[in-house]
């Protein structure tokens, strides 16, 4: 803000500065005899003159408008006026430093996907950069119509770009829709191309463009952690027996506490003598060698051919038995 000492000097320089500022427009008062422009660390400062850019400066430092700015404009090189009635121009202060903001969806965006009618709702979020890159830009598009622009005013522009932006990455990307995070970075890096060419049109560039997370429905996380444990089982009877895990372990009368507790147990010690069992299993596959061939048919394998082995407990029994007289397991016929 312009501070006037007396009705010969004013001072121009950025006196309310703000970390959340991209540029603020110095247009109060004219510039007459012994004014001076002041130029702090992190800022340019841009004379205008009738509305077009006349000079630039980036060092730090005091100005004298008389004898170290007058004669360096373009178009008001040798302008004689004497400071006697003074010169209307204004002087835009613009933030050098680079600002980091937070982007996200505003809700789900339907993404097109195989078998799915409606496509697939995503939620995203994550945080880009961005810092002035052309002041002609700036100042035409921007800068004419505004005394002073936020990185609010950018988040809100970015905002209303960013699920079309995601929408066209994902599409073009051709990634799996439920493992999207595995594939970020490419789709950011496009989001971050994209977002880049529409903010140049207002003289800003994209520094930097990240995805931090993708968010799916309840309903179809579910369904994606489901798939994940089956695939990591491998075998669907294994599947169903977690399942039944699972409901043992949250089994227990509403109320009971002690009932509940003793479900959680049952179920725990289930789990663990299910993955105990499964990791016995991959180890004895992985390591025992494939055994020898046989010879014909023996009175010892129409001996085998009588017995079985108990799917539970692994006990050898008879094939003519519905229980297993070791664990209890029924067989169905």
């Amino acid at each position: 803000m312009a501070v006037f000492k007396d009705q010969f000097l004013s001072v121009v320089e950025w006196k309310e500065y703000r970390d959340d500022l991209i540029f603020w427009k110095w247009s109060q008062g004219e510039l007459k005899k012994g004014s001076r422009l002041v130029v702090r660390p992190g800022q340019d400062a841009i004379f205008l003159y009738n509305g077009k850019i006349e000079g630039v400066f980036k060092d730090e430092g005091n100005y004298e408008i008389e004898s170290q700015i007058i004669p360096l404009l373009s178009t008001l090189k040798g302008f004689k006026f004497g400071f006697n009635s003074g010169l209307r121009a204004e002087v835009l202060f613009v933030n050098q430093k680079e600002f980091t903001l937070k982007w996200g969806t505003k809700g789900a965006i339907n993404i097109p996907s195989p078998g799915l009618p409606g496509g697939m709702p995503v939620r995203a979020f994550g945080n880009f950069s961005i810092k002035i890159d052309d002041y002609f830009c700036l100042i035409d598009k921007i800068a004419g119509v505004k005394t002073q622009y936020t990185v609010d005013d950018v988040r809100d522009r970015v905002t209303a770009e960013v699920n079309q932006l995601l929408m066209s990455a994902i599409v073009q990307e051709g990634k799996d829709m439920f493992n999207l995070q595995a594939s970020a970075p490419q789709i950011a890096q496009k989001m971050g191309t994209d977002l880049d060419v529409n903010l140049h049109i207002i003289g800003l560039k994209v520094t930097n463009f990240n995805i931090a997370n993708f968010n799916y429905p309840e309903e179809i996380q579910n369904m994606i952690n489901k798939a994940a444990s089956q695939s990591m089982v491998g075998d669907l009877d294994r599947y169903q027996k977690i399942g039944l895990t699972d409901a043992l372990a949250s089994e227990g009368g509403a109320g009971n506490t002690a009932s509940s507790a003793m479900g959680a147990g049952i179920g725990m010690a289930a789990a663990a003598n299910m993955a105990n069992q499964m990791f016995s299993q991959n180890q004895t596959q992985n390591q025992t060698p494939s055994p020898a061939p046989q010879p014909a048919s023996s009175p010892q394998d129409a001996a085998n051919a009588e017995t079985m082995f108990c799917s539970e407990c692994g006990s050898k029994i008879s094939r003519s038995v519905k229980f297993c007289p070791e664990c209890g397991f029924r067989f169905e016929k």
